[in-house]
């Protein structure tokens, strides 16, 4: 809009009288107050650097620092010990010209100032040893050390009361490297489930030969790496395991957030988008102003690495021939909206105000009014992204790198983030609401493989029955962060923004809002050609995942905890007894957890699949005593809770030898230990989405509000992937997948061995009443 705006805002012709000069008053004051929004957001990042730059301090506590200076030396006494009358000495008094009483002044001022800088940095450098401080999580719940209970109180006296999004961000430690012999002791213990004798004592003689040998040699590097660099995996990971990946994204590491189970907000497409791509937009003002409350350990005041956020929005990925490129722009006063094969650039803003829930609703039902039909070529220009990344980094270059075409990508790389208005109806809904919610959930990942651009920090889904989602590209960021703007948006939609009686969006409409600009393109023949292509291998891909979503409702982390254990331990050991009554083995099991207990932290592998839990299920199995089950459980629980607590605080296994294997090929060396150890499949693989927003949810009052989670497609081709969300105290909702290819793997076989392994345990750890038990609960009945 501020580019049209530009163009109209004073046109001028040539006369024989001289230069007719006709200014658009309009024009030039929203181009004005378009500008002013502009300046008023570099101000707040330039407070916002001020405040971030003295934290835990405050910019007020240099004036407390002056006023105690000024008053103890009023009081005849030099609290510098002669500094002042050093720093003085050494004032350029005659440019100055001040008098002997400000120079003083000026004197104290300069001493208070380093002071008060000295005292910031010692403040920081206290709080960032208290984060290194991790054994509190490994105290027992309800006995906790003395030494704990004076640690946590020091945290909160060093914390300040009203952190920014990005204050914590110095004061958090460094991810330390374990010590070699450590993460090769706890693979070894890894794999001694799921190998034979034999071949436990070849992995055994490799990790020997492996630590002598080259082992020291890589750690030295890496360590060197840790002192340099803020975090010694993230680098690497992003761009090794994310960028530097030549096939689809779509399915292979995108992943997808559904919406509410039982509820949807509004039927009227138009109007869901409205509130949605509000809410978003809500929640990019709170990560751009940092006005977002830092996320915390649950139940503790121990901050987490904020740094995800930064290119949530205004981000796109970018093909390369070798390795792709993450690219973000500071700001975006658009987003880009797809309807039935066009694109749209839809401006949000105008004149520096953001448009009301109504205003984009207007604008969005124009979009889904427009009867133009889609150009040469354009309905599936998606599937470029879809597709393997080196022909979309060829076309890209060739074709999209001047002119109308460059424009219009633009459009959609530089835009807030994607919107699809889907022309499908979707949801648990109908006389097939298990067959649907599995539709959705495929809908979500992938689509017509076409319709969503799979390259975008995130697309949005809203369907034609009023139902949305979202599909989130994994490099920039993992699904914790993306789960935290997803609840706030949801939230935010259904409580917040709301919607009148008749399902419209809340506000008032500005008719002259120009309508939302068609995006053009030259499409030759040979891009389409690419795009055929493209398409043909998403399709295959997309018609391989098995997805099944199933919410289950029998019992949920209120029960579980009241046998006081862990609900993700409990959950971890039922996949383990589902997938070995499916498979009848065991495999390696990857399970994420989150390392941004430190800077830059992203994520760790927990290998749920431990000795302690195939006991266990061979104990079941085997139809042991419950007692000698519950015994073996209680081990098993206990292990894998340990596990986590060791890849949360830096001591995992898997990241440490990623990174010395890109040592190793950086040194040109073969290690053929790194190299089978990285070659092996990750068969389960398994992800909790926690909720980190209950306090947006009043599960009391609107019970019906529930959300689904979400989900992601294998990682093995003949294994299965597994998502979770423990919702309130009584349901767990779980999205399964897995490819038809595989014959051996189906998602509704595995999902139903899941329910059944989780009321089995519940029945192995719930002990069998007596009859007295039974007499009393009759008399109380």
């Amino acid at each position: 809009m501020a580019e049209a705006h530009q163009a109209v805002a004073f046109q001028f012709t040539i006369t024989p009288e001289g230069i007719d000069l006709r200014l658009s008053y309009q024009a030039l004051s929203q181009i004005y107050l378009s500008g002013l929004r502009s300046w008023k957001k570099r101000i707040s990042r330039m407070r916002n650097r001020v405040i971030k730059g003295v934290y835990p301090a405050s910019p007020s506590s240099w004036l407390f620092v002056v006023i105690a200076i000024l008053a103890t030396m009023y009081m005849r006494s030099d609290p510098s010990m002669g500094l002042i009358a050093k720093i003085q000495e050494h004032l350029p008094v005659s440019s100055l010209s001040l008098s002997v009483q400000g120079q003083t002044m000026l004197s104290v001022l300069v001493f208070s100032t380093l002071l008060w800088l000295s005292l910031i940095l010692t403040l920081r450098f206290c709080l960032k040893l208290l984060l290194s401080y991790h054994r509190w999580m490994f105290e027992q719940h309800g006995h906790i050390s003395t030494t704990t209970k004076v640690w946590v109180t020091l945290v909160r006296l060093l914390s300040g009361r009203k952190p920014l999004l990005y204050s914590y961000q110095t004061s958090l430690p460094c991810l330390p490297v374990p010590p070699i012999k450590d993460t090769l002791e706890r693979y070894l213990e890894s794999v001694r489930p799921l190998l034979s004798d034999p071949g436990f004592q070849r992995m055994t003689v490799l990790a020997a030969q492996f630590e002598n040998s080259l082992g020291n040699r890589l750690q030295r590097y890496l360590k060197l790496k840790a002192l340099w660099a803020t975090n010694y995996v993230s680098d690497w990971w992003e761009e090794y395991i994310y960028l530097r990946g030549r096939g689809p994204i779509m399915v292979n590491s995108n992943y997808y957030g559904m919406d509410f189970l039982y509820v949807t907000p509004t039927p009227i497409q138009a109007a869901r988008a409205g509130n949605t791509i509000t809410a978003l937009l809500l929640y990019r003002r709170k990560v751009n102003s940092e006005q977002l409350t830092p996320s915390r350990v649950p139940g503790t005041v121990i901050p987490l690495c904020a740094a995800q956020c930064e290119r949530m929005f205004n981000t796109t990925r970018t093909p390369g021939e070798e390795t792709d490129v993450l690219q973000h722009w500071q700001d975006s006063e658009f987003v880009t909206v797809y309807h039935r094969g066009r694109y749209f650039r839809l401006w949000v803003y105008k004149a520096g105000r953001l448009l009301s829930p109504r205003e984009i609703e207007y604008q969005i039902q124009r979009i889904l009014d427009d009867p133009s039909p889609p150009g040469p070529g354009e309905d599936r220009l998606g599937a470029l992204t879809a597709g393997d990344r080196v022909p979309w980094c060829a076309v890209r270059k060739q074709y999209f790198s001047s002119g109308v075409n460059k424009r219009s990508l633009d459009c959609i790389e530089r835009a807030a983030f994607f919107v699809t208005l889907d022309d499908e109806e979707q949801g648990m809904m109908g006389e097939d609401p298990v067959g649907n919610l599995d539709r959705y959930a495929k809908s979500l990942l992938h689509g017509k493989c076409y319709d969503r651009w799979f390259d975008k920090s995130f697309s949005v889904v809203v369907y034609k029955n009023g139902k949305n989602g979202l599909n989130a590209e994994h490099s920039w960021a993992d699904a914790p962060t993306v789960a935290h703007l997803w609840e706030f948006t949801l939230a935010t939609d259904a409580f917040q923004l709301g919607y009148t009686e008749d399902g419209h969006c809340k506000g008032e409409v500005e008719r002259s809002l120009p309508p939302p600009q068609r995006l053009t393109w030259d499409i030759p023949v040979e891009v389409q050609e690419q795009v055929s292509i493209s398409l043909s291998v998403a399709q295959a891909l997309a018609d391989d995942v098995d997805c099944h979503v199933f919410p289950f409702r029998d019992f949920g982390k209120g029960r579980i905890k009241k046998l006081k254990i862990s609900p993700d331990a409990f959950i971890q050991l039922a996949l383990q007894l589902a997938y070995y009554r499916d498979r009848k083995t065991f495999c390696l099991t990857y399970e994420a957890s989150m390392t941004r207990l430190f800077r830059e932290g992203r994520t760790e592998t927990v290998r749920s699949c431990s000795n302690e839990g195939c006991a266990f299920v061979k104990a079941v199995e085997s139809g042991e005593g419950p007692e000698h089950c519950r015994r073996l459980f209680r081990l098993a629980a206990e292990k894998h809770q340990n596990l986590y607590r060791l890849a949360m605080t830096g001591s995992g296994i898997d990241r440490h030898l990623f990174c010395l294997y890109v040592v190793s090929k950086y040194l040109g060396v073969e290690s053929p230990f790194l190299t089978e150890v990285l070659s092996e499949p990750w068969r389960l693989s398994t992800s909790q989405t926690p909720v980190q927003q209950l306090e947006l949810f009043d599960m009391k009052n609107h019970p019906d509000f529930i959300s689904l989670g979400g989900g992601f497609g294998p990682v093995a081709d003949d294994g299965y992937g597994v998502s979770y969300i423990i919702v309130g105290e009584d349901m767990i909702n779980y999205h399964v997948s897995c490819k038809h290819s595989f014959s051996e793997t189906d998602s509704h076989r595995f999902g139903a061995q899941i329910s059944r392994a989780l009321l089995d345990l519940l029945s192995v750890l719930t002990p069998a009443k007596t009859e007295n038990s039974q007499a009393q609960d009759k008399k109380q009945q």
